[in-house]
C-alpha cells in the first residue's frame, strides 16, 4: 500500500512519540513508525480511511477460538489513534473530534450526527465511568456498531477533565479510578441543531430503539420548511413524553401497583449537589464509584445521600427486571470485558459470568431510570423550547440540572465549601 509523502514532520514526530509511549516495548521501532505514518494519512480521510486500514491489516487482526479479536499492542494503539476511541478494535467506529468537520460530513452524507459529551476523553482508558461502559456494552455490540457505521456521523467532545483517584497500597500496588461524571449522546441534524438526546447508559436493545426513533425524527425534521420545524419538534417530544408516561403506568400495573407514584423530578435546590448524589443518578457508575466516594464522605454527607435515595428502590428493581432481556450483552462485548479483566482477582475461579450478570442487571436499572427520570425531562424542555436550539446551551443545562455537575462548580461536588478537613489549604495542591 502506497502513501503520500507526509508534509508535517513535526506532527509526525509527536504521533510517533505517542506510539512509542503506549505500544508494546517489543514492537520494532520501524513498525511503530510505519503505523504512525499510516494513521496520520488515513485519519484525514474520515471513516473511509478506517476501512482502508482494517482491510490492509485484516491478516493481523487475529481472532481466538471464541471469535474475539486479538490485535498486537502496536496495532491496538494505532486503531485507537485512528478512530479516536479507546478499544476501537472491538467497535471499529470512526469518531470526529471537530464538530464542524462532523457537520460537514453529515451534510455531505445526509446522515444525522451522534454527538457524545463526556468527562475526560473517549480515546483514553480513564474517561468517566459511563463512557467506559458505552465502549464495552454499546459500541462493540454488533447491531449497534453496524447501525452507527452505516447511518450516523459520530462525534465526541470532552465537557471537562474527569476527576481521578489513585490509591497507593504501599507495597507496589496502586488502584486507579475516576470519580463522578456522566455522559450523554445528542442526535443532531447537519447544522448541529439538537433533535433528541439519550442521557446516560442504556441497555443495547433500548439504545438501538432510541437511535432508530431519533434517526426518523431527524429525517422528518429535515424535510420540513424552517417555519414548520419547531412545531414538529414540539409534537415529536410531546408524543415521546406521553409514551413514556403511559409506559410508566403500564409497568407499574404489571407489578400490581395501581396508584402510580409520580416520576421523580430533577433536583431544583439552590444547594450545590455533592458528588455522592450526582454519582447515585447512574447505577452502573455508582457501583464502581461508591467505595471511593464513601472514603471522602463525612457522616453528614452520608445522611444527606441516604435522604436522596429513590423513594422505593425495590420498585425500580422490579421495573428493571421487566426489561432484562434488553440488557443482554452480545459475545463481542463479553469478549471485551474478558480481555479487560484484572488478573489479580481474589479468587482463582472464573467469575466472568457473575460480572456479566451483575453488569446486565445494573444496566437494565440504569435504562429505566434514565428514560423515566432524565429523558422525560429532556422531552419537556424541547416542548417548552427551553435552551434546546443549541447543543452547547442544552448540554450546559443537562449537566447542571440532570447530572448535577454544573460548570459553576469547579470541584464537581467533591469539595463542599462548608466542610473542614484539618489539612493545610484543605488539601488543594
Amino acid at each position: 500500500m502506497k502513501f503520500k509523502t507526509f508534509k508535517y514532520p513535526f506532527a509526525l514526530m509527536l504521533v510517533s512519540f505517542s506510539f512509542l509511549q503506549t505500544a508494546d516495548a517489543q514492537t520494532p521501532i520501524t513498525e511503530i513508525s510505519q503505523l504512525s505514518q499510516e494513521v496520520s494519512v488515513l485519519r484525514k480521510q474520515g471513516p473511509s480511511g478506517l476501512q482502508v486500514f482494517l482491510k490492509s491489516h485484516a491478516n493481523t487482526l487475529n481472532t481466538d477460538s471464541s471469535g474475539a479479536v486479538i490485535p498486537s499492542p502496536a496495532l491496538r494503539v494505532a486503531l485507537d489513534e485512528l478512530c479516536q476511541q479507546r478499544d476501537c478494535y472491538a467497535s471499529r467506529l470512526y469518531w470526529y473530534t471537530d464538530i464542524e468537520q462532523a457537520k460537514a460530513a453529515a451534510r455531505t452524507s445526509g446522515k444525522p450526527i451522534l454527538s457524545l459529551r463526556l468527562l475526560g476523553r473517549l480515546d483514553q482508558d480513564l474517561s468517566c465511568a459511563n463512557s467506559r461502559f458505552f465502549r464495552v456494552a454499546l459500541y462493540p455490540n454488533v447491531e449497534i456498531s453496524k447501525l452507527l457505521q452505516d447511518r450516523f456521523i459520530l462525534h465526541w467532545q470532552s465537557v471537562r477533565p474527569v476527576p481521578k483517584v489513585t490509591i497507593d497500597f504501599g507495597d507496589g500496588r496502586k488502584l486507579e479510578r475516576t470519580i463522578t461524571g456522566n455522559s450523554i449522546h445528542y442526535i443532531l441534524d447537519g447544522s448541529g441543531r439538537p433533535i433528541d438526546a439519550i442521557p446516560g447508559l442504556y441497555s443495547p436493545k433500548a439504545f438501538l430503539r432510541q437511535l432508530q426513533q431519533a434517526e426518523v425524527a431527524v429525517k422528518n425534521y429535515s424535510k420540513l420548511t424552517p417555519s414548520d420545524r419547531e412545531s414538529y419538534l414540539r409534537k415529536y417530544h410531546s408524543d415521546r413524553l406521553n409514551s413514556i408516561q403511559a409506559q410508566w403506568v403500564a409497568d407499574l400495573s404489571r407489578l400490581g401497583i395501581q396508584s402510580s407514584p409520580k416520576l421523580l423530578e430533577p433536583n431544583n435546590s439552590n444547594q450545590p449537589p455533592t458528588a455522592a448524589i450526582a454519582s447515585s443518578l447512574a447505577v452502573s457508575k455508582m457501583r464502581v464509584e461508591r467505595p471511593m466516594l464513601s472514603v471522602f464522605q463525612s457522616n453528614t454527607e452520608r445522611n444527606q445521600n441516604a435522604l436522596a435515595e429513590i423513594t422505593d428502590q425495590e420498585v425500580w428493581n422490579k421495573i428493571a427486571q421487566l426489561y432484562a432481556v434488553d440488557a443482554k450483552l452480545d459475545q463481542n462485548s463479553i469478549s471485551l470485558i474478558k480481555a479487560k479483566k484484572s488478573q489479580f482477582a481474589n479468587t482463582q475461579e472464573d467469575n466472568l459470568p457473575i460480572i456479566v450478570k451483575k453488569f446486565e442487571a445494573t444496566m437494565a436499572l440504569d435504562t429505566v431510570r434514565n428514560e423515566y427520570m432524565l429523558h422525560s425531562q429532556i422531552h419537556q424542555w424541547f416542548m417548552q423550547g427551553k435552551q434546546t436550539n443549541s447543543v452547547e446551551a442544552l448540554n450546559e443545562q443537562v449537566y447542571a440540572q440532570l447530572f448535577l455537575t454544573p460548570s459553576s462548580d469547579p470541584w464537581l461536588g467533591l469539595f463542599p465549601s462548608d466542610s473542614y478537613s484539618a489539612i493545610d489549604n484543605d488539601g488543594i495542591r
